[in-house]
């Protein structure tokens, strides 16, 4: 069984400088958040997904929950995306393989992620969602990347897993797998 992480742990800084708001709430036109959108998409492919956060934020868990993700709360996410990746692979450990994704984009189609999971074929196998040629998300690693993912730690996320391994790009016909949002202006979806 692939084991889908959400990782719902970051600052988003560039999003609001202040600190005061935190654009995985911030709602889309249809009124739900980013992060539920995101949540929901993943949890659609790999039911019972982990989302990562940092302790404390129970508004953010809950569109979590509501979206069908079992919530973990890292204290250990305070370090940065690697450590949160980190926590959750370790608590999956069991996994044939984690599908990763980020919380700060709602509009990953649900086929993309469910091509990149079928992609996990074998334990070495990494594979990436990617529009136009330029990889994007999700990533997905197969169990033998555990341990390394596991080791993780600080804000590089699995970078060097991506620079020093083979990737498997499955094109997804769809700029979402590329698209965050990183500013205000990014709520609105524009082609």
């Amino acid at each position: 069984m692939i084991q889908g992480i959400l990782l719902a742990a970051g600052y988003g800084r560039r999003f609001d400088p202040s600190g005061h708001s935190n654009k995985l709430l911030a709602t889309l036109p249809d009124g739900r958040s980013v992060a539920w959108h995101a949540a929901r998409a993943l949890c659609t492919v790999l039911p019972g997904s982990i989302a990562v956060i940092r302790p404390g934020h129970e508004a953010l868990a809950a569109d979590l929950r509501d979206a069908g993700c079992r919530v973990l709360e890292s204290p250990d996410a305070e370090a940065g995306m690697g450590s949160a990746l980190a926590h959750a692979v370790g608590d999956s450990a069991g996994a044939d393989g984690w599908l990763v994704t980020l919380a700060d984009m709602p509009w990953l189609p649900v086929d993309a992620i469910r091509a990149v999971a079928a992609a996990i074929d074998r334990p070495e196998r990494i594979a990436a969602a990617a529009f136009a040629g330029q990889r994007g998300h999700p990533v997905a690693f197969g169990a033998a990347h555990g341990a390394a993912l596991a080791a993780l730690h600080g804000d590089s996320g699995a970078r060097e897993l991506l620079r020093t391994h083979p990737v498997q790009l499955i094109e997804a016909g769809d700029d979402g797998v590329l698209r965050d949002i990183d500013l205000p202006e990014h709520l609105q979806r524009v082609r």
